[in-house]
């Protein structure tokens, strides 16, 4: 069986370019648990391949089907419905932007901190002139929800630069973020768990300080090998990944206390396996760029507890759109130094009227080819870009997947409904992967981005099925999949040790149980199949 897992420290990541600093962002800890024992789109181009059913449907499944379609048009049992299903596990995730805002005033409160009233930001005590005493919240109304608008999306008007107003959140409540690492993800973790997810990877920036730092010292020179020896030489970088693991050993610690784990008192996200990706902070300089993701892929390739890099902050920024392709190539540069780095990108979070038409026609292409990510987070401007169904095919072909977070499209970029590339990617063999990006920000959860799928595209409860199947099959986690194939294209079929075995029933032997206890992937996979098989039993009888 494999070992669950734990965290480090850093920034929020979500940060505008124009905050005066980046502010450290809570991590959390988990250890690794045994899963075995769970009790413009709308056009169809002709080129287009539609994703293959997963096989014989079963008279349970049929019958949950046929639910769905009842409920649809109920939004009180459409949710519960929603509520229940099995829903994998969220892959794109930033651990400061997770947490409800309620939780992060309590937190301010307990710490003794102070909200500056004209900017509604949390600052340090003590509180002067034009602060107040977060505690005061706790007892007055109006200025707790005044609170709660400025660092959530909530009653955000619309037509408000929503882009503008859900960036700004993070250096609003990124003083509170910054001193609680095991709290944080205790909270994430559990509601994780409560939305019958079985995984998580969560963004977090480790060893913040000291990899600007260190980027200070190094300097800048476009020869990204020599860089890359400035960086290693002394021991450098590696201190700083001794830093980084001390942050996750220390975040780890605090998680366990928040969460009681190895007690009676235990709380739920104490068995949920959780992976963390580093963030790098592409609105800020070359070498700053460069040292965080070499730290990443350093960190993913000597601690199990990582296992990415991602880019972050607002890809329309001008640092971040005049440096792209200068990022994309240190990337490149540096997976053949840390070839077992995992990387999923933020690219084509981008939409007419918000960047240069030239800024909208390559970006997700670069991130694939270039970069080789293994996943794009958003790639909304898809159809934008220059040649995009050969980008699509790649994609396909490579099976990279794309992370689909529904409202946190339709708060930053307006994009919604049949503007947003869902069905293209769909449509194209892309796998699709649905998320909640910053869920305490856009005041949602997954259950809400599954059901808003089910409602805008007609999705049947075997395609939501399957779009719960592809966030564990193109997850981070190691050891070999339960599926065979590419199962986007193919079908989501047992593989052959595990094909006469049937999950939710009796515990599987031989080379199938060998495979559940030797994989975390599989092991993970089969905990949700066997949730299916709960969720469907209670509707076969209707």
């Amino acid at each position: 069986m494999s070992p669950v897992i734990s965290t480090p420290t850093g920034t929020g990541g979500r940060t505008r370019l124009r905050t005066r600093r980046l502010l450290p962002a809570a991590l959390g800890a988990l250890s690794l648990v045994p899963l075995l024992a769970a009790t413009p789109s709308a056009a169809a181009p002709s080129d287009e391949r539609p994703a293959a059913p997963s096989g014989a449907r079963t008279p349970a499944e049929a019958a949950t089907a046929a639910y769905l379609d009842a409920v649809r048009a109920d939004p009180r049992l459409a949710r519960r419905f929603f509520e229940r299903l099995p829903k994998g596990g969220d892959l794109h995730n930033h651990l400061a932007g997770a947490v409800s805002t309620e939780y992060l005033i309590r937190l301010a409160a307990e710490d003794g901190l102070c909200v500056d009233t004209r900017t509604m930001t949390a600052v340090a005590a003590p509180c002067g002139a034009g602060t107040r005493p977060a505690a005061d919240a706790l007892t007055d109304r109006a200025f707790h929800d005044a609170i709660v608008r400025a660092w959530s999306m909530q009653d955000f008007p619309p037509g408000g630069n929503g882009h503008d107003h859900f960036f700004d959140a993070f250096g609003k409540f990124g003083e509170v973020t910054w001193r609680h690492r095991g709290k944080l993800l205790a909270e994430v973790a559990d509601g994780v768990v409560r939305q019958n997810q079985f995984y998580l990877e969560t963004m977090v920036t480790p060893a913040s300080e000291g990899a600007r730092k260190l980027a200070a010292e190094v300097g800048w020179t476009d020869d990204l090998t020599a860089l890359h020896k400035r960086l290693t030489a002394g021991g450098r970088l590696d201190r700083l990944v001794q830093e980084a693991r001390a942050e996750a050993d220390q975040g780890d610690a605090e998680f366990r206390r928040a969460a009681a784990c190895g007690t009676e008192r235990a709380r739920p996200g104490c068995a949920l396996p959780v992976r963390w990706i580093s963030q790098v902070s592409r609105g800020t300089a070359p070498e700053r760029v460069f040292t965080q993701i070499a730290l990443g892929m350093r960190l993913a390739e000597r601690d199990g507890r990582f296992v990415a890099v991602n880019l972050v902050q607002p890809e329309d920024g001008a640092v971040a759109l005049r440096d792209y392709r200068l990022h994309m190539r240190m990337i490149a540069h540096l997976r053949k130094i840390y070839p077992k780095a995992h990387v999923t990108l933020h690219a084509g979070e981008l939409w007419p009227g918000l960047v240069k038409p030239a800024d909208l026609t390559f970006h997700i292409a670069e991130a694939v080819g270039v970069a080789g990510a293994e996943r794009v987070g958003h790639g909304v401007d898809l159809v934008h870009e220059d040649d995009w169904r050969r980008t699509a095919r790649a994609m396909a072909d490579r099976q990279v997947a794309v992370e689909v977070p529904f409202t946190s499209n339709a708060q930053i970029l307006g994009v919604k409904g049949h503007d947003h590339p869902f069905e293209t990617y769909r449509a194209h063999g892309v796998p699709v992967v649905l998320a909640t990006d910053d869920p305490g920000v856009s005041r949602v959860d997954i259950t809400h981005e599954y059901q808003y799928a089910a409602r805008t595209y007609g999705l049947t409860y075997p395609e939501l099925k399957d779009l719960a199947r592809a966030s564990l099959q193109y997850a981070f986690l190691p050891g070999r999949s339960l599926w065979r194939g590419n199962p986007t294209r193919d079908g989501y079929r047992l593989t052959a040790a595990c094909r006469a075995a049937r999950p939710g029933a009796a515990e599987p032997g031989g080379a199938c149980r060998e495979l559940l206890t030797t994989s975390p992937r599989a092991a993970a996979q089969w905990r949700q199949e066997s949730a299916f098989q709960r969720f469907e039993s209670t509707f076969a009888g209707r």
